[in-house]
């Protein structure tokens, strides 16, 4: 690695740390000519799918659009930016274990839905409204009766006799 203070070739690794769940690794470096300290950053290369759109276009996996979409859905809402994090990286997992080269939109859309409605309820309505472009109210009415919770039934007390 060169040093990009004076170019020379001749660096050294000082220190190695883990980053971002261990994703990547963070290096601390000494120039042996001009003695300057500098880090670096290493990552795995992975290759995303193509996504393909409703319309048939491809474009470029774009993780910022991802995070962008889940914190749309989830604005105002108590959930964590370590848990976005997480729903982020099992979404991105599944990308990767699809084995494709192409991927539709929709599969990924499906993917961030099954995240939100583990996240938050409310922000899996919100994605879902637009996700699939409801026309009627009874469109929007099945989402909400599929996150409302079912009443349980009461308990009956142990010494209780049957009726």
């Amino acid at each position: 690695m060169k040093c990009p203070f004076c170019q020379s070739p001749d660096t050294q690794v000082i220190e190695t740390r883990e980053v971002e769940d261990g994703t990547a690794l963070r290096r601390r470096r000494r120039c042996a000519q001009c003695d300057r300290r500098f880090t670096t950053y290493e990552r795995a290369e992975v290759s995303f799918p193509v996504v393909v759109k409703k319309d048939g276009r491809r474009t470029e996996y774009d993780r910022d659009k991802l995070r962008a979409s889940f914190l749309l859905a989830l604005r105002k809402r108590p959930v964590s930016a370590e848990a976005v994090d997480t729903a982020i990286g099992r979404v991105e997992e599944r990308l990767l274990q699809s084995g494709g080269r192409e991927l539709p939109s929709s599969q990924i859309g499906s993917w961030v839905m099954e995240e939100l409605r583990s996240l938050d309820s409310i922000a899996y309505v919100r994605f879902a409204s637009v996700y699939h472009s409801f026309k009627d109210l009874g469109q929007f009415l099945e989402v909400l009766q599929e996150v409302q919770p079912r009443p349980t039934p009461p308990r009956r007390s142990r010494g209780a006799s049957k009726p």
